[in-house]
This record gives C-alpha cells, sequence and structure tokens, in this order.
C-alpha cells in the first residue's frame, strides 16, 4: 500500500459563543473544516479564540509565534459576529454581534501570519479582521451606506439559496486575484454586513463589487508568503465550483511549499 503524502497544517480561526444554555463554545464551521481538508488538501488545526484568557499580551504573542512556527497555512473563517469598531477607532452601532475573544485572538495572529511567512487565507469576517488588524476601517451597516447594495444573505432554511450567486464583481487588472483566476469578472455569493470602508495602508485592492464598489477582495503586497482576503464564501460546496478551486489550489500550493521547508532542516538533522 502506497504511504499518503504528507498533508499540510492549516491553522482555522473558531468562533467564542454562548450554546444558548449557558455554556460557551470554541466554533468552527464544518465547511471550513470540510475545505481545509478537502480543497487543501491538509490537516486542520483549530485555534481558539482564547486571546482574553493570557492575561498579558507579551505572553499570548510568544504563544501565537510557536503556534505559527508549527503551521503551514493560516484559514480565517466568517462569522455571524463582527470586529469590535473600537479596534478601529469607532463607536459601536446598533444591532451587531460581536465576539471581543475572537478578535483578541485574531487581529494579533493575523500580523504574526504575515511578519512569519506563513501563507493566509482569509474569508468574510476573515477579510475584515485583515483590513482592522494592519490599520483599515469598516461599514458597520454596508447596506445603510448611500449607494450600496443590501450584501447580505437571504436567510433562508436552504443554505444553497443563502449561499446562491449574488453579483459579478470587477476583478483588478493585473492584480493577484486577476494572476489567479484569468478573469475580470466572475460570479460570487453575498453573505455579509459589515464591509471594508477605508482600506488598511498595507492592503491591495484585487476586487470590487461591479454594482457598487463595495471592496470584495484584498491582498497584501509586502507579505512574503500568499495573503489574500475575499468577502465572499468559496469555502461553500468549494469542490464543485471552479472559481473556488483556483484560489483554494493556489493556498494549497503555498501551504505545501512551506511544509517543505519547515521539514528539510529535520530531514537534514537525521541523515
Amino acid at each position: 500500500m502506497p504511504r499518503s503524502a504528507p498533508r499540510p497544517l492549516i491553522g482555522v480561526s473558531a468562533c467564542f459563543k454562548e450554546n444558548g444554555r449557558g455554556g460557551w463554545h470554541h466554533t468552527v464551521g464544518e465547511k471550513y473544516v470540510q475545505a481545509a481538508i478537502r480543497a487543501v488538501g491538509g490537516m486542520p488545526v483549530l485555534i481558539p479564540a482564547i486571546g482574553p484568557e493570557f492575561g498579558d499580551e507579551e505572553g499570548f504573542v510568544e504563544a501565537i509565534d510557536r503556534l505559527l512556527d508549527g503551521l503551514d497555512g493560516v484559514l480565517l473563517t466568517g462569522s455571524p459576529s463582527n470586529v469590535e469598531p473600537h479596534h478601529y477607532g469607532r463607536e459601536s452601532r446598533e444591532g451587531t454581534l460581536h465576539d471581543r475573544a475572537r478578535d483578541a485572538t485574531t487581529l494579533p495572529l493575523i500580523r504574526h501570519t504575515i511578519a512569519r511567512g506563513v501563507p493566509l487565507f482569509a474569508i468574510c469576517r476573515g477579510l475584515q479582521e485583515v483590513n482592522v488588524a494592519l490599520g483599515g476601517s469598516l461599514h458597520q451597516h454596508v447596506h445603510e451606506v448611500d449607494g450600496r447594495r443590501d450584501h447580505r444573505s437571504p436567510k433562508s432554511p436552504d443554505m444553497d439559496v443563502n449561499y446562491a450567486p449574488a453579483h459579478d464583481i470587477d476583478v483588478v487588472e493585473g492584480g493577484m486575484l486577476h494572476r489567479l483566476l484569468g478573469e475580470r469578472r466572475v460570479t460570487v455569493n453575498s453573505l455579509h454586513a459589515q464591509g471594508v470602508d477605508g482600506l488598511a495602508p498595507r492592503a491591495k485592492l484585487e476586487a470590487v463589487c461591479c454594482e457598487d464598489g463595495q471592496v470584495e477582495a484584498l491582498s497584501v503586497p509586502d507579505a512574503t508568503a500568499f495573503t489574500l482576503a475575499l468577502q465572499w464564501h468559496p469555502e461553500y460546496k468549494a469542490l464543485d465550483n471552479p472559481v473556488s478551486m483556483k484560489l483554494f489550489d493556489a493556498f494549497a500550493a503555498a501551504c505545501r511549499s512551506r511544509m517543505t521547508a519547515r521539514s528539510a532542516p529535520l530531514l537534514r538533522a537525521a541523515e
């Protein structure tokens, strides 16, 4: 029986949620776990939202760095919650759900993932986290911004309805996303209430919604490894979507490259 190819280790961000019965859970949607396994070909490693539990930023950052040294990629998930607006200098708007523990975990995680050259793929809330972590700001209610469409999902009990194609995006010519897709216009789903307002100084615009110009993708040009953030959800039935698979294939290739580089010193030491 042939030996299986090694799987890259993919850190997957979790949320901290009340379970409705007085208990709290660190949760990750199954579609993200399956995307890490099937679309990336990796082994998911769930990263709990525990930032506040450390009590000291220095100790938490040191732990993050050691964690990242053992990972081959990081996948930032979407979530019903939003980044607390004090992180980008705004007051909280009524009707927004927050996750303080996730913010305290993912915002430093993003900065250190990029600094340590670990491939990063961010989805929905993940894009918003990347933008805020690097100094950008968000619209808390995109649908209330003059000239913007309503980007929220239909809230149907049928997930195929919620994740159905919603609008086209205009891909920036010559950018990272254009190189990966080979197309200037693709159709994506839309399930978000918040979105980028001010683009972070280190971020580069990669795509906007054709209807209203809302940011749909960004990259970080000075990152040394694959770093891409999308406002839509490519993980939903990714294997059935050629556009999604082009993106996951590129992320997977970057993760495998890091895995090989991490393994090289161990192999030499064993010789």
